[in-house]
């Protein structure tokens, strides 16, 4: 799925949905529209509408329509036991299809999904992503942190640790260059996570 067929998605959805609709677009779908394109044949994201009912049969029939499956939500946050804090505060506009708001997530706070999971393909995305976007370590470091912190103690809270620490070990040169010293990457979310 690429550019042109996830917004093609959003017109067809606004037009038997012509009612105010804000999207947060996740995983591989928003991966495509940050620049980076991978296969994926699925959308995810968060949606607040007044009429979920009404909403839901639209995205249903778009569904149907383009074969393109939709996994969604009022609040993706309950998606992961790692939280997604304030995601939503944390987007910017992608384009508006009608009364339909497409945004994306600042990418710092969209890596926490792929961490948390952290297939191949997601370290994959990531690289790409961070790349493409410019997004500072530091910022992945300190979102990352914050996610952790808040998130509810559980054995998912252990892991995230581990794959973050790892991400930066091993993806850290690839993306912020020779110079990128993973030790600092790796106290900063400690730090910023309360890990003793």
């Amino acid at each position: 799925m690429n550019k042109r067929q996830i917004e093609r998605y959003f017109v067809e959805l606004a037009r038997i949905y012509p009612k105010k609709c804000m999207v947060v677009l996740t995983g591989a779908a928003a991966g495509v529209l940050y620049g980076r394109v991978r296969a994926t044949m699925d959308i995810d994201f968060s949606a607040r509408t007044r009429n979920w009912d009404a909403f839901a049969e639209a995205v249903s029939k778009i569904s149907a329509r383009t074969a393109i499956e939709a996994q969604y939500a009022q609040d993706i946050d309950r998606w992961s036991p790692i939280t997604l804090m304030n995601y939503q505060k944390h987007s910017f506009l992608h384009k508006r299809f009608g009364s339909i708001e497409v945004r994306l997530m600042e990418p710092a706070f969209w890596a926490i999904g792929k961490l948390s999971r952290y297939l191949d393909s997601d370290t994959r995305d990531l690289v790409n992503v961070f790349k493409k976007m410019k997004t500072p370590w530091r910022e992945v470091a300190s979102v990352a942190g914050r996610a952790l912190r808040l998130s509810p103690k559980s054995t998912a809270c252990f892991l995230f640790r581990l794959q973050t620490d790892d991400f930066f070990k091993r993806f850290g040169k690839k993306i912020w260059g020779k110079r990128f010293n993973e030790k600092d990457a790796v106290t900063l979310f400690h730090k910023t996570a309360g890990v003793e």
